[in-house]
């Protein structure tokens, strides 16, 4: 689902292959598909696996759900991972979990010490490292590439899993019939060193802060912040969540409808994922004609229909090549989705932050697809596979008449980054990076016929400044000279005040100049820099400053 991502395809986009020109991305993306060739051929080993196992429902239905349940749990912490370390050195952390987890696997079934919640503990295990690798390289991505090829390599990184998607299930199956499980999963191991291998050989130029970096805490609460103040990224979540819920009973219920409706077997199932994949690919190839053509809320709405269209003819036939032109149907619809909502989220956000708003977002759209995967395999345990398909397309369907109340919004330019430029302000305290809380206080003058634009420019500013990193801010009108108007904003250190101007883009400064062009006297707006002091007896060491005179 993570490969389900596409990128806008807008004229003014840069080609498609742009980005292979960088031998680094090239090298790294290549490798990527050689592992994601290697995931696609453990998903059918580990599901046919389970199927074979264990006689309950939910147990194959959980498959997918313990490859996904990590990314919820996990991501909020390894996106603020990723935006605060070495990407790179966090990219291979993650490879190597998935490698030793594979390999540990490889030798258990080897072994013969098989057990449904031990496949479920060691495809979470690996799903662990996919989930500390993922934020780190699609925050690499703009790191890598020129601001311009961006959008074209996120659209690669799309085309290039859902190619292998075409070919991996049905190697997967192949592999499983031919030659048996431990074979595909030793295989799969091997292809998980080719991209540790890469990372470790590859290096690219980071864009380092002058700043120091930030507390956990501190950066899980600002990735959260302003994840929830961007409506785009907020919408694309709402929408991708819901359709993860709804859409994966197509691909979680899978495995049980080639083993009892169709009466097939591995090879069976890998052709299937490949005729899901096939369509999934032409989707992924075409979507920029698609996007040129059709509003993204257009695209969602039949992505939807399409998937749901999906999900009732597996439900209504007992025919493996029907099943297979209706997974075909309903892999275009999938990455048609997940492109619009995986796209709105990347071009949302800012470099200093990329990180956190990507592994919120699929955080809670596995979130999103691992309940689906609980909801739809206890209802075809407790009742059966039809009715499980027919409520799946019931859902999809309400997830398409959402738009109307949350739409996905398009966005054909990436978000400002930040300037990066400030000159701290000269104080006559000694303060430390962890002095504060800091106050401040901007005092503007501003006549009454310009108040309500004043009013509406203070809208926009408070928005701006709290989704970087202000906090409880207010606005005050002098009862006694009306003319006076006070900002005020806290932040909790001196540091987190430096990180917050650093985070303005240009756009954000052009709305200071706005506002100063409603400020009426000779000065420009008065800006105080206060800090708060305790009162009580104790005080902490840390919190203490010392006077210095200016000189």
């Amino acid at each position: 689902m993570n490969g389900a991502e596409s990128a806008d395809g807008d004229p003014g986009s840069s080609a498609t292959f742009a980005p292979l020109r960088k031998p680094v991305f090239r090298s790294i993306w290549l490798a990527t598909q050689v592992s994601s060739l290697g995931w696609l051929m453990q998903t059918v080993a580990i599901s046919w696996l389970m199927a074979t196992v264990s006689t309950s429902d939910l147990m194959v239905a959980l498959v997918p759900a313990s490859s996904t349940l990590p990314a919820f749990v996990l991501s909020v912490f390894v996106g603020a991972i990723a935006d605060n370390f070495n990407r790179r050195k966090v990219m291979f952390a993650g490879r190597c979990i998935m490698a030793v987890a594979s390999a540990m696997l490889t030798a258990s079934v080897a072994l013969g010490f098989v057990d449904p919640w031990m496949i479920l503990g060691f495809s979470f295990l690996i799903a662990c490292g996919g989930a500390l690798n993922d934020p780190a390289w699609q925050a690499s991505v703009g790191d890598i590439v020129d601001r311009r090829d961006v959008p074209a390599a996120v659209t690669l990184l799309s085309v290039g899993f859902n190619t292998v998607r075409t070919v991996g299930p049905a190697l997967g199956g192949i592999v499983v019939a031919s030659f048996g499980l431990v074979t595909a999963l030793a295989v799969t191991t091997l292809t998980y060193l080719v991209p540790l291998a890469t990372i470790w050989r590859c290096k690219w130029k980071v864009r380092s802060s002058p700043l120091p970096r930030e507390p956990m805490s501190t950066a899980i609460y600002d990735g959260l912040r302003f994840t929830a103040m961007s409506l785009e990224i907020e919408t694309a979540i709402a929408r991708g969540t819901l359709f993860g819920l709804a859409g994966i009973a197509i691909l979680a219920l899978l495995p049980l409808i080639v083993r009892d409706q169709l009466g097939g077997g591995p090879l069976a199932y890998g052709a299937l994922m490949a005729g899901f994949g096939t369509g999934a690919v032409f989707a992924g190839v075409s979507n920029g004609v698609f996007r040129r053509r059709l509003s993204q809320e257009r695209l969602m709405t039949l992505a939807c229909i399409a998937c749901a269209a999906c999900s009732l003819s597996l439900a209504l036939t007992s025919s493996i090549a029907v099943a297979a032109i209706a997974l075909a149907l309903g892999g275009a619809g999938w990455v048609i989705a997940w492109s619009g909502v995986g796209v709105s989220v990347q071009l949302a956000s800012p470099r200093w932050v990329v990180g956190r708003t990507i592994s919120i977002y699929y955080a809670l759209i596995d979130g999103g697809i691992a309940a689906g995967s609980w909801l739809w395999g206890t209802v075809a345990q407790n009742h059966s596979l039809a009715w499980a398909l027919e409520g799946s397309a019931v859902a999809l369907l309400l997830v398409a008449a959402a738009g109307v109340l949350f739409p996905v919004r398009e966005r054909h330019e990436s978000e400002p980054d930040p300037l990066e430029q400030f000159n701290a302000p000269a104080v006559a305290l000694n303060l430390k990076p962890r002095s504060g809380p800091i106050v401040v206080k901007v005092e503007y003058l501003i006549p009454a016929e310009n108040v309500d634009a004043f009013l509406d420019l203070m809208r926009e500013r408070r928005h701006v400044h709290s989704r970087v990193g202000a906090r409880q801010w207010t606005l005050q009108r002098n009862l006694q000279r009306p003319l006076e108007w006070t900002e005020t904003f806290h932040t909790p250190t001196w540091t987190d005040y430096l990180r917050l101007n650093h985070r303005l883009t240009t756009e954000d400064r052009q709305l200071g100049e706005k506002v100063l062009l409603l400020h009426e006297g000779e000065l420009p707006p008065q800006v105080t820099l206060l800090i708060e002091r305790p009162t009580g007896p104790a005080r902490k060491a840390e919190d203490s400053t010392r006077y210095v005179p200016n000189r």
